[in-house]
């Protein structure tokens, strides 16, 4: 059977997810999985198309011997304790992180851009932010900062941390038995990645637009006042 992997021309080689999952496996892919959900470090880690190869690769038997719904299992449950740990850490320490200085790994506007995502969803931004790259590494830590309920919390954790990390490995499994995807898993996953950022990019867009229209004198004091609020409420803490 050929090996439906190969490079992904993307980023550093370090990063590429048939290499990490070459490198250490499913223990890996479980690893990342947990930072990605939860940890500030693990925002820039590659979660979709490590899933989906992690899929392809459990059905193609190669470095992933592990059943499907095993790896499925524990993929799910990396997941969920990613945002419980994130969302521990919101509620300890996470009002501090507004008052924290930008660095090669923390970005303020990764933090405002997540909490502004929670505040439009509420609950639901749990479940959807965990198919946004980026959003989904802060969302449960900002929930944390916010106190949502954690009963609720735990719901929708849950809830994103199947569909997410479920959904998508089985994708993978079942895609990857197809040969045209096997032929060209390189544009599969250039295509995966492509699709993951559309959200960041539409934001950036419907961000530029909005600038090029300009705001009135409204829009502007609502704005800095919201932004006022924010951090004196999270100054407090």
């Amino acid at each position: 059977m050929p090996t439906p992997t190969t490079t992904l021309a993307l980023g550093p080689d370090w990063l590429d997810p048939e290499v990490l999952i070459e490198a250490f496996g499913l223990l890996g892919i479980l690893v990342i999985v947990f930072a990605e959900s939860g940890l500030l470090i693990g925002f820039f880690l590659p979660g979709d198309s490590l899933l989906f190869t992690a899929g392809l690769l459990t059905a193609d038997g190669k470095w992933i011997t592990t059943p499907l719904w095993l790896v499925c299992l524990l993929i799910t449950l990396s997941a969920i304790a990613g945002d419980q740990v994130g969302y521990a850490f919101g509620r300890k320490v996470g009002p501090a992180l507004f008052r924290r200085p930008n660095s090669k790994l923390f970005k303020q506007e990764n933090l405002l851009k997540s909490h502004e995502f929670f505040e439009k969803y509420g609950a639901r931004s749990v479940v959807l932010a965990r198919f946004v790259p980026i959003v989904r590494t802060f969302t449960p830590i900002v929930a944390g900062v916010s106190r949502m309920n954690y009963r609720t919390f735990v719901i929708y954790n849950v809830i994103g941390a199947i569909l997410w990390g479920t959904g998508v490995t089985v994708l993978g499994y079942f895609l990857g038995q197809i040969p045209f995807v096997k032929a060209n898993i390189e544009l599969i996953l250039i295509g995966i990645v492509v699709l993951s950022v559309v959200p960041i990019v539409v934001e950036l867009l419907r961000a530029r637009l909005a600038a090029r229209r300009g705001t009135t004198a409204a829009e502007r004091a609502a704005a800095e006042e919201a932004i006022r609020e924010t951090r004196e409420h999270y100054g407090k803490h």
